[in-house]
């Protein structure tokens, strides 16, 4: 298991890395995400030297409202684009795992529009991962994309896709975590992790390990019954980093009870 945590947007990009190598995490969830980590504004040499020195891995993700199904081409085809860059950008600073959050805004649409122009911008976007040496996941997302059948429209029709599994997601609008079930249909295909606690309902909290409800020793459970034992990023968002230490820690020690 490897332990990481994902930069802010809004801040410089190397001194988000030196704090998370400081605290002897393991890679870096690096978001390429406007103001401050957005792709045409990063500076790809001070991140990939700064990577070097400190030893930190690093997986790929990009922003969580590129509009992938608009219904407007002219903006689906620009989400196209950005993503094919920051998949050149993750190859070249040597990510293995980009991160894909399927869109679910296109009003007066069905769910099976949706669904199509997301595979369209998948698949037109491989070739470039391909080229770049990264691989896509696609990230579970609460009320839209969160169950086996509702995953299953992008996996099961796109084998090149991997699962990128967050657990506190799999615990929003659903009567219960629906982690274990993923794990079961689809833990072979697991390429990534998020964990951050919850206590149901809509809210995407983003709390602590433990400050929530979710029941993380049955999560680590599934996680272990799937044969999964790779990048861990704890989103846990607060500016007080102790939070974050805190959930680390209580992180291994979950691990290995």
């Amino acid at each position: 298991m490897k332990i990481g945590a994902m930069n802010h947007p809004g801040r410089d990009v190397v001194s988000e890395l030196r704090w998370m190598a400081e605290m002897k995490l393991d890679f870096v969830d690096l978001t390429l995400e406007p103001p401050a980590a957005c792709s045409s504004v990063i500076d790809v040499r001070a991140v990939a030297k700064t990577l070097r020195e400190t030893g930190l891995g690093i997986v790929g993700h990009t922003a969580y409202y590129l509009p992938f199904c608009s219904p407007f081409k002219a903006l689906r085809r620009a989400a196209g684009e950005e993503l094919r860059r920051c998949c050149e950008i993750f190859g070249e600073l040597g990510a293995k795992w980009v991160n894909i959050h399927p869109d679910r805004h296109a009003p007066f649409h069905d769910r099976a529009f949706m669904v199509e122009m997301n595979l369209e911008c998948f698949r037109e976007t491989l070739p470039t991962a391909r080229a770049a040496g990264v691989g896509l996941m696609i990230e579970n997302l609460p009320g839209h994309y969160n169950t086996t059948e509702e995953l299953g429209w992008f996996l099961d029709r796109m084998p090149e896709l991997g699962l990128h599994l967050d657990i506190g997601h799999s615990n929003l609008l659903v009567p219960e975590n629906t982690c274990p079930e993923l794990c079961a249909k689809y833990g072979r295909r697991l390429a990534h992790v998020h964990m951050h606690d919850n206590k149901g309902g809509s809210a995407d909290l983003h709390l602590p390990i433990g400050a929530g409800h979710v029941d993380w020793p049955k999560m680590i459970r599934a996680l272990k019954r799937a044969g999964y034992d790779d990048t861990i990023t704890l989103e846990v968002f607060s500016d007080d980093r102790h939070f974050l230490a805190y959930s680390r820690d209580r992180l291994k020690e979950l691990w290995v009870s």
